[in-house]
């Protein structure tokens, strides 16, 4: 039987959002109805907001979370009644061409939950990146669902659904660092700072955090930056450079997503270095760079999807890391909401306040 629950909406582009009533269907084959616990509030909750994603509103906001299943589906396996689970937007169909290669992290045919949530008049809504989870409970595709540790926290947990992820899986899955090596992240929001953390856990022995906000540099080192460079006041290359011997990093995160940053992290790389974007850039932006750099200095230039996670590899995994107090994933929780403040957190999102306000339920 659908039931009715509470949700944030975003009705219109650039509209303060609002709490409204919103039913969840009984979930059909292959699908979950999971009781939300604890959602982060993330930048691009914002840009669905302000219609940078696309125009298909009413959104129901929300997509970094984690709950327990209340009911599944027929022919659901992945998970069970009472399991305590991450979310993610990346369900991998286990039968295109990057998944029969194995290579599930790039799955070309990832899926959501075929029902649709509604408004009370039959309204139907447009979950943020297929979740919908600034909801009491909303409705998700099995395969959306990570069974991990009970015992870890809620709100710290559901930051592996998006952008601590992102962070951490850059450093570790697309950039491959390894022990001993030297990297730079430019950008020391969730994300920059998640990376230099995953940088951390991979052994790196140089880690240099970039940004121009002192108060994140400060935040980075706490997480594990052995070296900070504000760029307003330092130029990053010559900074990065001076750091690794004249060399450059072999590895540089670039988490902003900028043109300008993105040649920054270009030339900050050494030679055969490894140059990895998980910023995400607007469409209209455009980078120009002699090709004979390109081909000169070597080495790899890669963008990292979602950390090129595979969630049942890798949620695990962080969590048992974090049970055992090697990562700590509670620093990025800055603080904890009611459904009612989401409006109010991303007015704090912009002025740079916060790694992430978490609504908990």
């Amino acid at each position: 039987m659908a039931q009715q629950v509470q949700g944030v909406i975003a009705r219109a582009k650039g509209e303060p959002v609002r709490i409204e009533t919103i039913v969840v269907p009984d979930p059909g084959p292959g699908e979950a109805v999971v009781k939300i616990q604890a959602c982060g509030v993330c930048h691009t909750d914002l840009h669905y907001r302000e219609g940078g994603i696309n125009d298909d509103f009413p959104f129901l906001l929300g997509h970094e979370a984690a709950g327990v299943v209340e009911s599944v589906g027929e022919g659901v396996t992945e998970v069970a009644v009472g399991d305590f689970v991450i979310l993610n937007w990346r369900a991998v169909c286990g039968q295109c061409r990057a998944c029969l290669r194995g290579r599930p992290q790039y799955c070309f045919d990832t899926h959501n939950a075929k029902q649709k949530m509604t408004l009370t008049d039959g309204t139907e809504l447009s979950p943020a990146l297929g979740i919908g989870a600034f909801a009491e409970k909303t409705l998700v595709a099995a395969g959306q669902c990570t069974k991990v540790d009970p015992e870890a926290s809620p709100a710290a947990a559901g930051l592996l659904g998006c952008g601590v992820m992102a962070g951490i899986g850059a450093a570790i899955n697309t950039g491959e660092v390894g022990r001993g090596d030297s990297v730079a992240v430019i950008g020391c929001g969730g994300v920059g700072n998640a990376a230099v953390v995953g940088a951390r856990l991979a052994g790196a022995a140089r880690i240099i955090a970039v940004d121009i906000d002192d108060k994140k540099l400060e935040t980075a080192k706490g997480l594990g930056a052995t070296h900070t460079v504000n760029s307003r006041s330092a130029d990053p290359v010559e900074a990065i450079r001076e750091l690794t011997g004249g060399n450059g990093a072999d590895v540089v995160i670039e988490a902003v997503g900028r043109p300008e940053t993105y040649e920054q992290a270009f030339y900050a790389r050494d030679l055969a270095g490894t140059v990895v974007l998980v910023g995400v850039p607007t469409p209209e932006m455009k980078i120009e760079l002699p090709l004979l750099d390109v081909f000169g200095r070597g080495g790899a230039l890669k963008s990292s999807w979602y950390g090129d996670c595979l969630p049942s590899r890798d949620f695990p995994m962080l969590i048992d890391l974090y049970r055992q107090g090697r990562l700590d994933l509670d620093a990025f929780v800055t603080e904890t909401i009611a459904l009612e403040d989401v409006e109010k957190a991303f007015e704090r999102m912009h002025h740079g306040d916060v790694l992430r306000s978490v609504v908990m339920f």
